[in-house]
């Protein structure tokens, strides 16, 4: 064969080849394990569609700081249709809708808009809030799992600020501004230093006619020390800094019931009256009706049990990452932690997996330590080998957190107002905007 014939054939091979139809590959879910496989994924090779009830992606743990005010949504909620802009080149989408079934047999999503069809489904939709089975709970408490939560949240602080500061009987004051928390992992540390900054810092100097005295703040946990994912080393320093911070802990309740008594009653008989309850007690992975005759299998909380290449269990082609699924093994007989990183890395290792078919690599995951803050100057740094508290733990936590915010707008908006706020006690976001009743019309009209 002649060098010019053999280029030929070349050519022609190479054309072939990227003629190919590519996959259809469905993402439920644009957290951060969905966005960073889609950013990772070869897409000559996939056509890729991404489903999700909101139009935006999120930055969970700063979710706390929307809820107390010091910051604003647009700083940690992102465009989707602009982070997934380069896919229109080569047929990506994205599509609104919250899935309603999944057929794998079929190979078929529906949402409540559209039917949509896959080759490869990868499922990264997270979790949502765990009740424990506690009847209604839903209905009267406070969560901080999305932006529109964090959003009430804030709306109900500020409204109990305003109206306090109305009222002239202490005692009608101190009833209305009791703020107790549940959970004491990172988000039930982080938004209980926030309300004790609120109380130390801006009730003073913003609200002449209240006392600081008359707002409390209770974290109730119930085991035996807060951060239990992390060290006692944390579990401990933590504890210090909430009691600095004028927050009230108690461990070991477990919460019974709670109605719109405002009464809580916990599992030991005892009952205590609260305001407003801000549930972070716990988690449980997104359900979805799977119709047809494959199912998947789960596990612990809700979630999809995967290999170690991140493939659900009991059907085929359908993959799961982040804090839905679950991997079972002997460092990690519960499955992995349910935090930022794991979802990131999962899905950096899915993406090679799929872009190199016959390159696959099981997923491992490195700890890269925790973090956790408590209010200025107050953080933990829980790192393998490294242990650190106080302001340069604080400092850290800022870094690491301003460098994983997407878009440098926004990490110069939040670190602006971070610089700001340090130093003026002052924030521009503490506005009460309540949304208007009228006019009354379906979500969406058909005319």
């Amino acid at each position: 064969m002649t060098d010019n014939n053999r280029n030929m054939t070349d050519n022609n091979k190479d054309m072939t080849d990227s003629n190919a139809p590519r996959q259809r590959l469905l993402v439920i879910g644009a957290g951060f394990a969905g966005l960073n496989l889609v950013k990772k994924l070869d897409l000559d090779k996939y056509r890729v569609t991404v489903v999700d009830s909101n139009n935006y992606h999120s930055f969970p743990p700063l979710f706390y700081q929307l809820a107390s005010a010091g910051l604003d949504a647009a700083s940690i909620n992102f465009p989707l249709r602009r982070e997934l802009r380069k896919l229109k080149k080569t047929g990506g989408r994205y599509r609104l809708g919250t899935v309603q079934s999944i057929d794998c047999r079929r190979k078929k999503v529906r949402t409540q808009f559209e039917e949509l069809e896959y080759d490869i489904l990868v499922i990264a939709a997270g979790t949502t809030n765990n009740y424990f089975g506690i009847s209604d709970l839903y209905k009267y408490v406070y969560c901080l799992k999305s932006t529109s939560e964090a959003l009430r949240c804030r709306n109900d602080i500020l409204d109990r600020l305003e109206r306090a500061a109305l009222q002239t009987d202490p005692e009608v004051r101190r009833r209305m501004l009791t703020f107790t928390v549940i959970g004491g992992g990172p988000t039930g540390v982080e938004i209980s230093g926030a309300l004790g900054e609120l109380k130390r810092f801006i009730v003073p100097r913003e609200y002449p006619s209240i006392n600081p005295d008359e707002l409390s703040v209770t974290l109730i946990e119930g085991s035996d020390r807060l951060l239990r994912t992390m060290s006692p080393n944390a579990s401990r320093q933590v504890l210090k800094d909430l009691d600095e911070m004028m927050v009230k802990v108690e461990l070991n309740k477990t919460l019974k019931s709670f109605d719109d008594s405002n009464i809580l009653t916990f599992a030991d008989g005892t009952q205590e009256h609260t305001s407003m309850v801000i549930w972070t007690a716990g988690v449980t992975g997104v359900s979805f009706d799977f119709t047809g005759d494959e199912k998947p299998q789960t596990g612990r909380g809700n979630r999809l049990i995967v290999d170690e290449y991140n493939a659900v269990a009991g059907v085929s082609d359908v993959y799961a990452i982040g804090d839905i699924s679950l991997r079972l093994s002997d460092a990690y007989p519960n499955g992995l932690p349910q935090v930022a990183q794991v979802a990131i890395q999962g899905a950096k290792c899915l993406a090679h997996n799929l872009n190199n078919p016959g390159k696959r690599k099981p997923f491992e995951y490195h700890d890269k330590g925790s973090m956790a803050t408590v209010g200025r100057n107050r953080a933990i740094v829980d790192m393998r080998h490294l242990f650190l508290h106080g302001r340069i733990a604080w400092l850290a936590w800022m870094f690491v957190h301003l460098i994983s915010l997407l878009g440098m707008r926004n990490k110069i908006t939040v670190l602006t107002t971070w610089i700001w706020d340090y130093f003026t006690y002052s924030s521009t976001t503490r506005l009460l905007l309540r949304v208007t009743r009228w006019p009354v019309r379906p979500h969406w009209p058909t005319r």
